[in-house]
């Protein structure tokens, strides 16, 4: 609805109010170079696809005499095609001591959700939504609700995440009644929904700079990469980063390329070659 809603303003706004019955190849193509200015690939995969839609729709309902939608050009998406960004252990390392260092509320709430991020991998809601009844301290150990997967799974309290939660819990959080965990640091004192810009603030004082993406997801990246070095079974990695299945894994395979030359055959002939 919202890609027809702006495709609908951008015709009628050209001085088009007669209709759409004049619709043609040449206006798809206008509009496809005005709406996708900028985008990438998969961005502009999916507003292709949502316009093919609509054009369908139009066609089916007597709208416009011609069915636009094959005439919408937009790129061959492949899968696993894009590398996710991630960091090595250095850099995640630079990046929870100098957070460590900000003694500051914000400071004792950044670094807490850090070290979930690097040492669970955990996804950037999973963070948001963990509340104060899902630390077991008795036991060691949380809960982790998996946002995708609607299920839930039990996580060991390491020591470090664990003193830095009680640091922030009994320095840092807000006094408020709320129950999830991780708190704005400035009125009004909601729950947290997202971590992009504290994860970006923290990795540009560390002078760290991922390749791609900067966002909570270079961690679990990192994480995922580890674990495959780890040589850890594909089904045990989904299960802690709560996938679905295993397919959702294989796009980290991608990141550990030197583990993957290692163990490259060579090809036939390809002494020959060079």
């Amino acid at each position: 609805m919202r890609e027809a809603r702006h495709f609908l303003e951008w015709q009628l706004g050209r001085g088009r109010a007669v209709g759409l019955a004049s619709l043609s190849v040449r206006d798809i193509d206008l509009y496809m170079d005005m709406r996708t200015a900028g985008l990438r690939r998969i961005s502009l995969a999916s507003v292709a696809a949502r316009l093919r839609s609509l054009l369908r729709y139009l066609h089916r309902t007597g709208r416009i005499p011609t069915d636009l939608a094959p005439h919408v050009i937009g790129p061959m998406l492949y899968t696993y095609e894009g590398v996710p960004s991630t960091l090595d252990s250095k850099q995640i390392a630079a990046v929870l001591e100098v957070t460590r260092k900000d003694s500051s509320p914000r400071g004792l709430r950044d670094y807490t959700i850090l070290q979930l991020l690097a040492t669970y991998g955990l996804r950037e809601s999973e963070v948001c939504k963990l509340q104060l009844e899902d630390i077991d301290w008795r036991a060691e150990s949380f809960r982790i609700r998996h946002t995708k997967t609607n299920s839930c799974s039990y996580m060991p309290l390491l020591t470090p995440v664990g003193e830095a939660l009680l640091d922030y819990l009994r320095l840092g959080r807000p006094q408020v009644e709320l129950r999830e965990i991780f708190v704005r640091s400035c009125a009004p004192y909601t729950f947290m929904t997202n971590l992009y810009g504290m994860v970006q603030r923290r990795l540009s004082a560390a002078d760290v700079t991922p390749p791609g993406k900067r966002g909570p997801h270079v961690f679990r990246h990192a994480r995922a990469v580890e674990l495959l070095r780890a040589s850890v079974p594909q089904k045990i990695i989904g299960d802690v980063l709560g996938h679905r299945s295993t397919e959702s894994t294989n796009a980290y395979l991608k990141l550990a390329t030197e583990d993957l030359r290692a163990v490259a055959l060579d090809v036939p002939g390809s002494e020959v070659l060079s």
